[in-house]
């Protein structure tokens, strides 16, 4: 019996990493969901560690970070690995979630849908995380955030006294915290392996865009090799930035215990969610702010609906060009989110915010406009 289970497994990895039919033309950018997949991994292997020796109470929850930090055996250098895996997992993520931007990859709507499932639960576990080591940034960044569901008509209220826990962010408030922090991620591991279903069943896109059957290989050996000198690159780029440059990402509020009776001059969340809180900020109306900040991630669910062209932006000159200012503009409200909410960069905001809802529209237009202009 042990026998027969051992060689279904042995099947199961033969169809899934080994004969797997993958189109022969994918790039290294088809790489990225793998590095993912290991980047999970790390981020949970080494938040477990750290659970050991967290201790999740107000009083000492700062200086348990410094504990980990001198006194455990290896404890900086997971913490370190943790911190900056992080950011390291949403670069990649954000690459991979523009690449299915430009080669259309939102064709496959199972897949996509639940690929953007993944990217709002795992924006909610990085916020989680980011409150846990209690210093003056993690109190007044949970203290914001959850402030913006006050804006619900009649029962914001009531649902931001039911997050705390309380009347302000509190024990309680770090407690649930905590626990929606390291139950979340494997929810998320459960979603990966659902997106991997979805995608061997309806198979991978290309870089045309096309749903060819007719020239695929084997994902053995050449994409396992590809996947291989990815997996190295990654870890090598982040053992650089964990070694020589560690608390460079780190904003320096946070190395300051939590004190609810000093405001830090500037409140601003981790880089990675900085172009979401810029939308937020260029919205004057309070509600209208947590509505744009909120579409301007679910606004990704509707692009199937919105654009059903088959061929890749490759294929459009007029969308390429969008596409590049859309990252260009991506880029720019993280910057801007950044920065004080002073002039010019309030009005500048506004503009670019517009742009980046804008896109969505254009580029259904645009592939509509360019094949009409071929047809005649």
């Amino acid at each position: 019996m042990p026998l027969r289970k051992n060689n279904n497994l042995i099947k199961l990895i033969n169809n899934m990493l080994i004969d797997l039919p993958v189109p022969s033309n994918i790039s290294t950018f088809w790489s990225l969901g793998s590095m993912l997949g290991l980047m999970i991994i790390i981020q949970i292997i080494s938040g477990i560690i750290l659970s050991m020796h967290y201790s999740c109470n107000i009083e000492s929850a700062f200086y348990s970070m410094s504990h980990i930090m001198r006194n455990v055996n290896m404890g900086w250098m997971m913490r370190i690995i943790h911190a900056n895996g992080a950011s390291m997992f949403f670069i990649l993520l954000y690459i991979h979630m523009m690449r299915g931007v430009y080669y259309k990859s939102f064709n496959l709507k199972n897949t996509w849908m639940i690929g953007v499932s993944i990217l709002l639960m795992s924006m909610a576990t990085a916020f989680l995380g980011y409150v846990l080591p209690w210093g003056q940034m993690s109190f007044w960044g949970a203290t914001v955030i959850t402030n913006l569901f006050s804006a619900i008509p009649m029962i914001g209220n009531i649902i931001v006294e039911w997050l705390w826990g309380g009347f302000s962010v509190n024990n309680p408030t770090l407690t649930r915290f905590y626990s929606l922090h390291f139950f979340l991620p494997f929810i998320i591991l459960f979603f990966i392996i659902l997106h991997f279903v979805f995608l061997h069943e309806m198979g991978s896109n290309n870089p045309l865009g096309t749903n060819s059957n007719l020239d695929k290989i084997n994902f053995h050996p050449l994409f396992s090799s590809k996947d291989m000198i990815g997996f190295m690159m990654m870890i090598i780029i982040m053992m650089i930035i964990v070694l020589n440059y560690p608390m460079t990402l780190n904003d320096p509020e946070n190395f300051i215990p939590a004190n609810s009776l000093v405001t830090p001059i500037h409140i601003q969340p981790e880089w990675y969610f900085l172009f979401a809180y810029a939308i937020l900020r260029s919205i004057p109306n309070k509600l209208g702010g947590v509505i744009a900040l909120f579409m301007s991630i679910l606004i990704f669910y509707l692009m199937p609906l919105m654009n059903n062209s088959i061929l890749s932006n490759k294929n459009y000159p007029l969308n390429k060009i969008l596409f590049w200012m859309f990252v260009n503009v991506l880029i720019i409200l993280t910057w801007m989110g950044a920065l004080p909410i002073e002039q010019p960069y309030e009005n500048l905001s506004m503009i670019f915010t517009m742009i980046y809802f804008m896109f969505f529209m254009l580029n259904n237009i645009l592939t509509k406009l360019w094949n009409f202009i071929m047809m005649i």
